[in-house]
């Protein structure tokens, strides 16, 4: 870092992204994207919006609430639309936690919680999840502090039932508890219909994996009316046209086409369970996912090298040095064809 850097961000250690790399062409099942394409309405509204891009977009984002709305069932006052589910995240955290409502979630989970506590210098406690990776429900219970919790999970792919999350916001009614549903979409049940029942149920969501949205970052919170305007007091105070016109009218779009995404998630789920059973019947520990990933170990070769076999064979997974999770790997389920030479690649490397 230069002698510039401040202070306040010299311990800070950002959150690293999955790899990207262009040497070759790879089967990429490490980023969680979706291996389908945007809809040709999506890509119409994108190509026909191009052209006005001298104009700034609406930072209110009118009708892009709206039509989120009507796909939610929601009132458009209680949806806030952010560059990603990132953003809203980071809001969140900056709106709802401090030194009095410090942050809680679990030990392993999405790994910028951390760096967004660290970040706004918001005290965090990490929670360990049992030994099952399940989370303990009574580690979330009255504790009067700004709740965190993925679900389904990531990396794990497990799903908190519905009716936890409930137990846990309505013991915290004095602090807002988060419930990051990247991925609920593959299976999973949402808690977005209970924030019509209480008023600190904050439900984040993003385009980027059912809807093959990841290029285009876009997000959003689902709350009560008055959550939504303490997160835009936030925006606007950060960045009133988070969301560009081609993103927009692409949100639009997708959501509109809905049908289309949602088909889409149910092959990725048939995918899934295809892809289970493969790496099952090869000796692999698969834990029971409600995502458009699976999160795997074998005994017969560690979680590295069998991330750096399949690399060396153009596919990519996702390892993780973390102690608890190092054996696994966290693996994207893409098209059948992909899987295919996945579970192909994965034979030869375990014999």
């Amino acid at each position: 870092m230069s002698r510039f850097f401040s202070e306040k961000y010299s311990s800070l250690v950002p959150y690293t992204p999955g790899e990207q790399p262009q040497d070759k062409k790879y089967v990429k099942l490490n980023t969680n994207e979706s291996p389908f394409p945007v809809s040709q309405a999506v890509a119409k509204a994108v190509e026909a919006e191009a052209g006005k891009l001298q104009l700034y977009s609406d930072p209110e984002c009118v009708q892009l609430r709206k039509e989120a709305a009507a796909v939610f069932g929601i009132n458009d006052d209680e949806i806030i639309m952010t560059n990603g589910s990132d953003e809203v995240l980071n809001f969140a955290f900056m709106a709802f936690a401090d030194e009095k409502n410090p942050l809680r979630f679990a030990d392993i989970t999405y790994g910028f919680y951390t760096v967004f506590a660290e970040l706004n210098h918001i005290p965090y406690k990490e929670i360990p999840l049992r030994e099952d990776f399940t989370i303990d429900l009574n580690d979330y219970l009255a504790v009067n502090e700004t709740v965190v919790i993925a679900n389904p999970n990531a990396p794990t792919g497990l799903e908190l039932p519905l009716g936890a999350i409930e137990e846990i916001v309505k013991s915290n009614p004095d602090n807002v508890v988060i419930v990051d549903e990247a991925y609920i979409d593959f299976g999973g049940q949402s808690a977005v219909p209970l924030t019509k029942k209480y008023d600190n149920l904050l439900v984040t969501g993003t385009f980027s994996k059912s809807r093959s949205m990841a290029g285009a970052r876009l997000g959003f919170g689902i709350g009560n009316p008055k959550l939504i305007a303490d997160l835009n007091t936030v925006k606007y105070s950060t960045n009133p046209y988070n969301v560009n016109r081609l993103t927009a009218v692409a949100g639009i779009a997708a959501l509109r086409d809905n049908d289309y995404y949602m088909n889409n998630c149910k092959i990725i789920q048939q995918n899934r369970a295809r892809t289970t059973a493969e790496l099952e019947s090869l000796g692999f520990t698969v834990l029971p996912s409600k995502t458009n990933f699976v999160f795997a170990k074998s005994d017969k070769v560690s979680g590295e090298k069998l991330y750096l076999a399949l690399k060396e064979k153009g596919i990519l997974i996702r390892h993780f040095t973390k102690e608890r999770i190092c054996d696994y790997n966290r693996i994207t389920i893409g098209t059948a064809e992909q899987m295919e030479i996945f579970v192909s690649a994965v034979k030869e490397i375990v014999g």
